[in-house]
């Protein structure tokens, strides 16, 4: 008890050293706030414009505790406390909560969950653009449960509009040109650092009652029997003028045993299509005659592109999952080396005619880290997301432009153990535990394949390298993926009707607010004559920037 109370006084005396000179003075404190109140207080001035451009960043999986840890590592990597710090997406005025749950499960999963923030109709797990008359599995429920997301509405929006043919910008590693002549409504474009046809992207264009259902390969018999669709094939049917899509998982657009175009040898990477068709091919030959569609799977090639003379794109790596150690938009070959969330991109300004080679970073797999229990890859992965939004935000401006950033769903996973101050967020709490008297790491989860016994006791943390980036954080019980966890998660707004957005809404409130704003969808009798989709002599851009992990 004596060692364990002059640990908590030299805690106490380090962290009494660690409170910044600034901070004791209590009108820093005052000055603080009353600035706050000076910007809150602006607020009151509504901007009500028409968004011109919609950008929706989906961290998968970044629930308010991942937010929060995530900042300190911003801090930190920036060589300060942490706590203080802001991210990007912080800095938006307006912030809510959203109700993850899905129709039939309090926790949920990432397909019921992508229905109801894209297609602003919540539904069961495991099925994605279709409504809860739909069961898991069951092909013979599906017809007529369908349900579009924001991106149809947007395609649906303004048809027969004739543009300027002006380059846009493209977020996130998005290099995408407006069409001059467009009969089918908004550019839009879909990235992910996951596959394209994953649970998260897929409800933007498909209608599955089985979020797996990536090619027909992996169909029962009785859903192809049936007329079901897999996800591959629809994101190549539905919706063919998507102008920009960005990710991986490409083995589902060819033929069963087709040899991958980079690994020629390898199995595991072959074509899995039972129909025999090619995706990429169809996807060229469903473009209009004088459009130029570029299909890409290496970094080299992307980068290569003449943008002013490109209409479509669609870039996929093989990667179901892009790799941990080279993330980027198209996974390792389109990442730099040693960098990881880094993928350099172009980016069209507005109506100049060049292009400016940037360093466009992008987040994604926050998801993945979490369920392998790595959270320092989680956290890094959110991170990254923030510069992509701080990019994005420095691009556009807030009087055409709602961005917003959420999340699907949160994780078990919190940081505590009364660490003091500008403590290494994977660092150790100052004390041990009471019980078993080994320390353990501030970060936790709360179930996952942390979970050790080591001769009849928890591992000592201290014999392990807990900072490396595969270390597994300990759990309360074993299990050999973590879980999703079921509390609201945090919604950011940014640009036109940014205050639509505020309290606590259902999950599926998110799309209809970005639609009325931007003026699509079915609510748009607020729109005047002058703001109406399609009165512009320039053709509007929507982005859905879906950056996953």
């Amino acid at each position: 008890m004596k060692a364990l109370l002059l640990l908590l006084l030299l805690v106490q005396l380090c962290s009494a050293s660690l409170v910044p000179e600034r901070e004791k003075d209590p009108e820093y404190w005052r000055r603080q706030a009353q600035d706050t109140l000076r910007a809150a207080l602006r607020l009151q001035r509504l901007n009500q414009n028409v968004a011109k451009n919609l950008i929706l960043f989906l961290g998968d999986g970044m629930g308010v505790s991942t937010v929060t840890a995530a900042r300190i590592l911003k801090g930190q990597l920036q060589h300060g406390q942490g706590e203080e710090s802001l991210l990007e997406m912080e800095k938006f005025p307006y912030v809510a909560l959203a109700k993850t749950y899905n129709t039939n499960a309090q926790v949920p999963d990432s397909a019921g969950t992508a229905t109801a923030y894209l297609c602003g109709v919540k539904a069961n797990e495991g099925t994605v653009g279709v409504s809860a008359g739909v069961t898991r599995d069951r092909c013979n429920t599906t017809k007529g449960q369908e349900v579009t997301s924001i991106l149809r509405w947007a395609k649906d929006a303004g048809e027969g509009v004739v543009g300027a043919g002006v380059k846009r910008w493209g977020f996130g590693g998005v290099p995408t040109i407006a069409p001059g002549i467009c009969g089918t409504g908004k550019a839009v474009g879909i990235v992910t650092t996951t596959r394209v046809t994953h649970a998260t992207p897929s409800a933007a264009y498909a209608h599955s009652a089985n979020r797996d259902w990536y090619s027909d390969g992996e169909m029962p018999p009785d859903a192809l029997e049936g007329g079901c669709r897999d996800i591959a094939w629809q994101l190549v049917e539905n919706i063919p003028d998507i102008e920009v899509i960005l990710g991986g998982g490409r083995k589902y657009m060819f033929p069963k045993n087709t040899s991958d175009v980079e690994y020629p040898q390898e199995e595991k990477h072959r074509g899995t299509r039972l129909d025999r068709r090619d995706l990429v091919r169809a996807w060229h030959e469903a473009k209009p005659p004088g459009k130029v569609a570029k299909y890409v799977w290496h970094r080299r090639d992307l980068l290569a592109l003449n943008l002013s003379r490109v209409d479509f794109l669609l870039g996929e790596s093989w990667h179901p999952r892009v790799p941990w150690p080279q993330l980027g938009a198209l996974g390792g070959h389109l990442a730099h080396p040693g960098v990881p969330g880094q993928l350099e991109w172009r980016v069209m300004r507005g109506t100049g005619g060049d292009a400016e080679r940037c360093r466009g970073p992008t987040g994604g797999r926050i998801d993945h880290g979490h369920h392998e229990g790595k959270a320092k890859q989680a956290l890094h992965e959110a991170v990254e997301l923030d510069r992509a939004i701080g990019l994005a935000t420095r691009l556009t401006s807030a009087q055409d432009t709602l961005s917003v950033v959420t999340a699907d769903h949160s994780h078990v996973f919190t940081f505590g153990g009364y660490t003091p101050r500008g403590n290494p967020i994977f660092g150790l709490a100052p004390m041990q535990s009471d019980v078993d008297r080994k320390p353990f790491t501030s970060i936790l989860y709360g179930n996952g394949p942390g979970y050790k016994i080591v001769a009849g006791e928890r591992e000592n943390v201290s014999a392990v390298d807990f900072a490396h980036a595969d270390y597994q954080a300990q759990s309360a019980v074993p299990l050999r993926q973590e879980t999703h966890g079921g509390e609201d998660v945090a919604v950011f707004a940014h640009g036109p009707m940014a205050h639509l957005l505020h309290g606590v809404h259902e999950q599926n409130y998110i799309p209809h607010a970005m639609a009325y704003a931007a003026c699509i969808g079915s609510n748009r009798g607020h729109c005047n004559a002058a703001a109406r989709p399609g009165a512009s002599s320039l053709l509007p851009f929507l982005a859905l920037l879906i950056l996953l992990c």
